[in-house]
């Protein structure tokens, strides 16, 4: 069985939640890890947590425990 994802005008089609999440998650604009769970955006650039958005010059960002 299948499934379609539709995002930004595409359609894409999967057989499993892990190829969507794998092919569809936005990447880290830092260490290029995929963002699977929470992430943060800073001035429409993803990042996977504080650490790396303030390696690329963000300020202002914190991680939450």
């Amino acid at each position: 069985m299948t499934f379609e994802v539709h995002a930004q005008g595409a359609v894409h089609v999967f057989d499993c939640f892990t190829c969507a999440i794998h092919r569809m998650a936005p990447v880290c604009e830092n260490c290029k890890v995929p963002i699977i769970n929470q992430g943060v955006e800073a001035d429409g650039s993803f990042f996977c947590g504080a650490h790396c958005a303030r390696e690329k010059g963000k300020v202002g960002i914190v991680d939450r425990v």
